[in-house]
């Protein structure tokens, strides 16, 4: 566990923080990434996560940033370690969610009855620019990556793409928090997930064909490594491009009446 920040990016009124390992490491939770992203007096946290991180990030931030100025909550989609501690970020401080319009109405469930009330703010599919102090960030559309509604979080000072599930390798501690320049050795800690969890390659192509028209120096995901430099940045690329995932590996057998029980004394499945 760490609550000192990696710094991705500072200037002079900009600065983009990355906490990381925020829940104990006991296999029971998945870990995740979270973001605080601050330009002068306006903050907003990316991904915020679930209860076990809220804690830890909400007093790692207060050394940057005030949690009372704190203007959004950003959400890349509604799973739980995602926006889970939504309501107690509700009661906190007074930031408003920033979530994709298909999970607007959903995002309430995560809170107590009248938290969110005109603290929503629903991004279009097309995605939208987002005003953060004298900047922006740009909030783009990255759908079925792996949720129905999902967005991606440009920000052009730092030239840091924010991607939630993409980008995803099976990483964390201290090795989670070192960039990696070199795609092809990291790519086996990221293939079974993207196998998994990206719903086809005709989408993963769409969105690269987008991504590559930014400049970009960094891409962070929400769980693991960034990944950092042209070299790596468009290796990642050309290996979304050619990757088959999600309904392109399934077919019949994957839909069949089970035979198999689960005894859930040993929480284990047996054929």
């Amino acid at each position: 566990m760490s609550l000192e920040p990696v710094e991705l990016y500072r200037d002079k009124r900009h600065a983009c923080l990355m906490f990381s390992d925020l829940i104990e490491e006991d296999g029971a939770a998945v870990q995740a990434n979270q973001f605080l992203i601050v330009d002068g007096d306006t903050g907003a946290i990316i991904d915020p996560g679930g209860n076990l991180a809220f804690n830890e990030l909400f007093m790692g931030m207060t050394k940057y940033f005030p949690p009372s100025r704190l203007s959004y909550l950003i959400a890349s989609h509604a799973d739980p370690d995602i926006i889970a501690s939504l309501d107690r970020w509700m009661t906190s401080t007074k930031a408003q969610l920033v979530i994709s319009r298909i999970w607007e109405r959903f995002a309430p469930h995560f809170t107590k009855v009248g938290k969110t009330e005109n603290r929503v703010i629903g991004v279009p599919d097309a995605g939208a620019r987002l005003p953060l102090g004298r900047s922006e960030l740009i909030l783009l559309p990255a759908h079925f990556m792996h949720a129905e509604g999902n967005f991606h979080f440009y920000d052009p000072i730092s030239r840091i793409l924010f991607t939630g599930d993409l980008g995803v390798s099976m990483t964390s501690g201290a090795e989670a928090r070192i960039p990696i320049t070199d795609l092809m050795p990291h790519i086996p800690r990221m293939e079974g997930f993207h196998r998994r969890y990206m719903v086809s390659n005709k989408i993963l192509r769409l969105w690269t064909k987008m991504a590559r028209k930014l400049d970009i120096a960094m891409i962070v995901p929400q769980h693991g490594a960034p990944i950092m430099g042209q070299p790596a940045i468009q290796d990642f690329f050309h290996w979304l491009e050619t990757l088959p995932c999600g309904i392109d590996l399934f077919d019949e057998s994957h839909y069949q009446y089970p035979t198999g029980s689960i005894d859930p004394v040993a929480r284990q499945y047996r054929a």
